[in-house]
């Protein structure tokens, strides 16, 4: 198969890109790894008349702590942010995401913005960014502004992204002490598309009460959800076992996805809610374990 005939555009510069998105971004795609366009090219399901290609714009990649605060540049390769110290130390659920996210190639290639960009509910990060309340920046000629997790993520394949927009940067607040992560799949062979699963993050106070959770379902509709419901369930006591199985159970029930010759919707329903649980358990058992960690420290260099 071969894609359809197009323009090629090589800007070296973030201003002349915004210059050619403003141009042609109504009959144009931007390239970033390519790992997502490029097989929708191929297969003819996009169809640009111009590709801007962002590869040469080193101004777009890097990772960075400002103010506690963690800014990914769009054109960060996967596996950059994956090995990253940075990122495993104050982020862990977004390394843990990306274990799961296809092979160690397409990592290699794949780039942070393009998979938020292409807004696939099955795909990993935009799930764990929903779930850690990232920002994402996006610029035109017209100016800058900063989207919310909860707004820029539409619907399937569908993003808040104009035509003549970038996604620039990817901003995430740091998590509170006391915070456990969890991201869980469930997929037929490693690599594939997942067909459910869930990121959680557990706060918990000294005495173990949850004080804050977040939860975010994958494969689950056509966004990348957050389940606010199941998440206040949680706050003001202890996350035990009922509570993590009544708190998925809450985070399913609304949410109807897709069957096809995988699995049933009903079968991804309940395939979301198992992974919800798992998530939700295996986070809380992390913040408990951090908790007492920093007890032992505390009593150790006391003593």
């Amino acid at each position: 198969m071969k894609p359809p005939r197009f323009a090629y555009h090589d800007p070296r510069s973030l201003d002349e890109a915004l210059a050619l998105l403003a141009e042609h971004g109504d009959d144009g795609k931007a390239l970033a790894g390519g790992q997502s366009l490029v097989p929708l090219l191929n297969f003819r399901l996009a169809q640009p008349e111009h590709l801007i290609d962002l590869n040469r714009i080193g101004a777009l990649a890097g990772i960075t702590r400002r103010a506690g605060r963690l800014h990914i540049g769009t054109m960060t390769r996967q596996s950059t942010l994956e090995h990253s110290a940075l990122v495993r130390d104050g982020w862990p659920l977004l390394t843990e995401a990306l274990t799961y996210v296809a092979h160690a190639q397409i990592r290699n290639r794949g780039t942070v913005g393009g998979s938020v960009a292409h807004a696939d509910p099955a795909a990993e990060l935009p799930v764990a960014f929903n779930a850690l309340d990232a920002r994402f920046r996006v610029a035109s000629r017209r100016g800058e502004r900063t989207v919310a997790a909860a707004d820029f993520f539409v619907t399937h394949l569908t993003t808040a992204l104009e035509a003549d927009e970038a996604l620039v940067e990817i901003e995430v607040p740091p998590t509170p002490a006391g915070t456990g992560h969890a991201f869980t799949e469930y997929a037929r062979r490693h690599g594939d598309f997942a067909l459910g699963g869930a990121a959680a993050l557990v706060t918990v106070d000294e005495s173990g009460t949850c004080t804050r959770a977040a939860l975010a379902l994958l494969a689950a509709g056509p966004t990348p959800a957050r389940a606010p419901e199941a998440e206040r369930a949680l706050v003001g006591a202890g996350v035990d076992a009922q509570a993590a199985t009544e708190a998925a159970a809450r985070a399913t029930a609304e949410i109807h996805p897709t069957g096809d010759i995988h699995g049933s919707g009903e079968y991804r329903r309940d395939l979301v809610e198992v992974m919800v649980r798992r998530a939700i358990e295996l986070a809380n058992e992390r913040a408990v374990s951090t908790r007492e960690a920093g007890r032992s420290a505390n009593g150790a260099s006391g003593g």
